[in-house]
């Protein structure tokens, strides 16, 4: 499980006096026990790797964000820190899908549903969404849906 591992690569970075990649690993444990207890479970359960991907997601995101201000606010130091701590994070994260990966399967869908009337985007960004959960970036995914319309 996924959890399990990330438990154990924390003795692995204590050992190489990995600052930052321990930094992020107990982050992540710590987010999954917040997971835990907001679902009712005890700290000491696991999540099954499906949820401890959409914590790692919602990681990975966050940190993004905060690379983002970071940038705009002229602080390249802390955008450095949160990109170092992106990079650990997305070891643990799947491939996403590349844009013209997601124009395929999009054009296949709008072909699908026969969707050609702009004011039904909403519809097929949630179809394609809804295809690709976890597969793509949902930016890229709008940005797709966008140039098809």
């Amino acid at each position: 499980m996924l959890h399990e591992e990330i438990k154990s690569k924390i003795k692995e970075a204590m050992l190489a006096r990995d600052t930052v990649r321990l930094e992020v690993l107990r982050g992540m444990v710590t987010a999954f026990t917040n997971e835990l207890v907001a679902k009712g479970k005890k700290p000491q359960d696991f999540l099954t790797d499906e949820e401890a991907l959409l914590v790692i997601t919602r990681l990975s995101k966050q940190r993004k964000d905060s690379i983002d201000q970071y940038t705009k606010g002229g602080r390249a130091d802390l955008a450095d820190e949160e990109k170092a701590q992106l990079a650990v994070i997305e070891t643990f994260l799947p491939k996403l899908m590349d844009k013209p990966e997601i124009e395929i399967v999009a054009k296949k869908i709008q072909a699908d549903l026969g969707m050609t009337d702009p004011t039904k985007k909403g519809m097929f960004m949630a179809a394609v969404m809804k295809e690709l959960k976890g597969k793509a970036d949902g930016a890229i995914v709008k940005e797709v849906v966008d140039s098809l319309f």
